[in-house]
């Protein structure tokens, strides 16, 4: 029998439950037993959906507090010295420690889960770390659910993954040097589930579809050797690309069998299917993990009869492409989507059934399964004929994308009269329980549209005049009428649907609610330019037209997968484009254009990058290239790795560029000046994730040590990320002291 298997599920509940947790939980409002209780029913609600829809393999371990990354820190003890001495009432107080920060420690660095919207917490390997068996919690969910009555695969995140993706630290050896140390450990986790039962392990390894270097190929080998001899059978998951490069260390494993991504590389399948060993098991990923567009089951099952005819179903399992994690959790919770649009979708609950589909159909054929796949084969057709879908955009418009040089955008901008190391912030301010309140009622009819511009007005005249009074040089609006800095965009752009419950994790409690891209994408009407130049006209300070730049709008919304995605994002820039152009004529003089996601939509492989970046760069050049010389351009990008880009990134030609700089010790200013890079930086001098208010002294040394890299002239001081989720009574000291402390060198250099 072919069998169906789930990677992993949704981890947030149905109603955000987990989001509600947690943050009750870090206000004081709940204890840590009703933070593990919230916890212990969104296990156990997945894992009978799982079991009712006919999941044949469950996943348990996919559930996290916070981050599968940061309980895999956990798990194996490696904890960094400075958050060791972290001792409180709650088991929780160290693992958010590290997540978060407290009040005297900063927290660990966060970046991109390989090219997706997740964010995870990177392990750090230091000198003096050290690795000790904790594997209470993978251990408890396996028992939990059995004693619920269902055994369960677990899963944990494999070495070769942890190590390659951890951050190196001063006077450490190298990444892989390390893999020794943490192997005794996972062979204790892994004889710990064998004792307690567990019959499969799915080890996750994504870097397996990285080009990786003949060391760490010879390390896979040696790695799952010594992990098989005391495992139980494993299923080692790759996944986000092609992993059949790695085609004889993988099948040459002792492991029970291998997952592939054959959604993100179908390609693969034949190459590694011709040496497939007998007895192992073959796990297919069929279904799209990643994005929300309904299966073609037809097309599908061909794959998957060929896999059963060479390998026999007994070897076959069918799969989502990678954990579910990255998908909402049910279609049916949106009753208001178009139902010929709906016809077209499948949220995670619904990906199990088309799994179960297609492993019942491997076995039994299309005709037991005949109404599932008409319906498939229905919404295929609709969806390809459908005059929504193609409505001929304007990305074949020709725009000149050249900009002036730098050094003459310098002098045509002298004239907003900066002062030295100039302030700003990244461009939300704070969205308190008022305006969530506001921007509800207001959806829901009770508020009028004159009642809620009224309450948006005094939310903006109160974000300038407190600017104005703290003293910050470029002011911005406060983005109160914004819900999500791409939903908000795409909600006025043709060609997107939203969603009312569609949410997924972005990291730790951060849901989105991420656009469907499903046509043409063009700009009705403008889109912000109402909100900024009423800011505008309450103060004689420049303030920033907020945008998001195409290449971000793109990455984080689902996408249409019938044209290339370059496509798709050069009708998103020209979008933006004539946006530029009517701020511009608005006499709004400084436009930011967000592009934090530039980095994270790099393909996994170096050799695939040229392509992506050409197409990405060309789209925020179009998008920028309205702006004539006197107009200032930034751009902010957050929590990536530049350096292996900062080619492109030159090429996008910012006038300013804000960069996170907190989280990594200021690390990437030296990657900036090694380069070359001329352009101005805004450092981002503290992290607004962290609970911790940072001090005038602390921020003074981080903007001196900034000025003993780069040039003092090239240097904006602004916090590394934007405000939205943080408090007033937060955000009013902190920019206070940010603005202190740029203020004291300004009078320091001077003299």
């Amino acid at each position: 029998m072919t069998i169906s298997a789930n990677l992993g599920f949704p981890r947030i509940g149905r109603a955000r439950e987990l989001k509600r947790a947690l943050e009750a939980y870090w206000a004081g409002t709940i204890s840590a037993n009703e933070l593990e209780e919230v916890g212990r029913n969104i296990r156990l609600v997945n894992w009978d959906l799982q079991k009712g829809r006919g999941i044949d393999v469950i996943p348990s371990n996919d559930f996290s507090f916070y981050d599968q990354m940061l309980d895999t820190i956990e798990m194996l003890g490696a904890v960094p010295t400075r958050y060791q001495g972290v001792v409180g009432v709650s088991p929780f107080d160290r693992y958010f420690a590290m997540a978060r920060g407290t009040e005297s420690l900063s927290a660990m660095e966060m970046t991109k889960w390989f090219d997706t919207n997740y964010h995870f917490i990177v392990p750090e390997l230091s000198p003096d770390l050290t690795f000790e068996w904790d594997g209470k919690r993978v251990l408890e969910s396996f028992q939990e659910a059995r004693s619920h009555g269902i055994t369960t695969r677990p899963v944990i995140v494999g070495p070769i993954t942890f190590l390659r993706l951890a951050k190196v630290k001063q006077g450490a050896k190298s990444a892989l040097a390390y893999l020794d140390d943490i192997l005794p450990v996972y062979v204790n986790i892994l004889a710990a589930l064998r004792d307690a039962g567990a019959e499969w392990v799915q080890i996750d390894e994504p870097a397996l579809c990285l080009e990786l270097e003949q060391e760490w190929l010879e390390a896979i080998g040696r790695a799952y050797r010594v992990l098989s001899a005391a495992a139980p059978r494993i299923m080692l998951a790759t996944y986000f690309g092609k992993a059949d490069d790695k085609l004889a260390n993988l099948l040459s494993l002792p492991i029970g069998g291998v997952h592939l991504d054959l959604v993100r590389a179908p390609e693969q399948l034949e190459n590694i299917l011709d040496a497939w060993p007998k007895g192992k098991t073959l796990s297919l990923g069929l279904v799209d993990g990643r994005n929300i567009w309904r299966n073609d089951l037809s097309q599908s099952l061909t794959a998957a009869e060929k896999v059963v005819e060479r390998i026999g179903p007994q070897n076959t399992q069918v799969a989502p492409s990678c954990s579910l994690l990255h998908v909402p959790v049910d279609l049916a919770e949106e009753t208001d989507i178009d139902p010929e649009i709906a016809s077209w979708l499948a949220f995670a609950t619904q990906k199990l059934d088309e799994v179960v589909v297609l492993a019942g159909a491997a076995d039994e054929g299309r005709d037991a399964y005949a109404p599932a796949f008409h319906d498939s084969d229905d919404a295929k057709a609709s969806r390809r004929a459908s005059p929504r879908v193609n409505k001929g955009g304007d990305a074949d418009r020709n725009v000149n994308t050249a900009r002036s040089l730098r050094s003459q955008r310098i002098e045509a901008q002298r004239d907003l009269s900066l002062p030295q190391f100039p302030t700003t912030t990244i461009g939300s301010f704070p969205q308190t329980e008022a305006v969530r309140q506001a921007r509800a009622t207001f959806k829901k009819g009770v508020l009028s549209a004159a009642q809620y511009d009224e309450f948006l007005k005094e939310e903006t005249k109160k974000a300038i005049s407190f600017q104005e009074e703290v003293g910050l040089d470029v002011l911005v609006h406060g983005e109160f009428e914004r819900n999500d800095m791409v939903e908000y965009f795409g909600e006025r752009l043709a060609g997107f649907l939203f969603t009312k419950k569609a949410w997924v994790q972005s990291y730790g409690s951060r849901c989105v609610k991420p656009p469907i891209i499903f046509g043409d994408v063009s700009r009705p009407a403008p889109m912000t330019v109402k909100w900024t130049t009423y800011a505008q006209s309450l103060t004689q300070r420049p303030v920033k037209g907020m945008l998001t730049g195409p290449v971000t709008i793109l990455q984080w919304s689902f996408v249409r997968d019938d044209q290339p995605r370059a496509l798709t994002c050069q009708q998103i820039a020209l979008a933006v484009y004539d946006e530029v152009v009517d701020l511009q004529a608005a006499g709004i003089r400084i436009i930011q254009i967000d592009e934090p996601a530039l980095r994270e939509g790099l393909p996994l492989r170096a050799s695939d990058w040229q392509e992506y970046l050409e197409w990405a760069v060309k789209c925020f050049k179009l998008a920028s290239s309205a702006a004539g010389d006197s107009t200032q351009i930034h751009t902010h990008m957050c929590y990536a790795e530049f350096e292996d880009i900062l080619p492109a990134i030159a090429e996008l030609d910012a006038d300013v560029i804000s960069i996170e700089a907190s989280r990594s010790g200021m690390d990437l200013l030296d990657v900036f000046k090694r380069s070359g890079y001329a352009n101005d930086i805004g450092l981002g001098v503290y992290d607004i994730h962290a609970p911790r208010r940072p001090e005038v002294a602390e921020l003074k040394g981080k903007i001196e040590s900034a000025a003993g890299v780069l040039k003092p002239e090239q240097i904006w001081v602004n916090p590394d990320c934007g405000l939205k989720t943080r408090r007033w009574e937060e955000v009013k000291p902190a920019l206070a002291n940010m603005v202190g402390a740029a203020k004291i060198l300004r009078n320091e250099s001077i003299r």
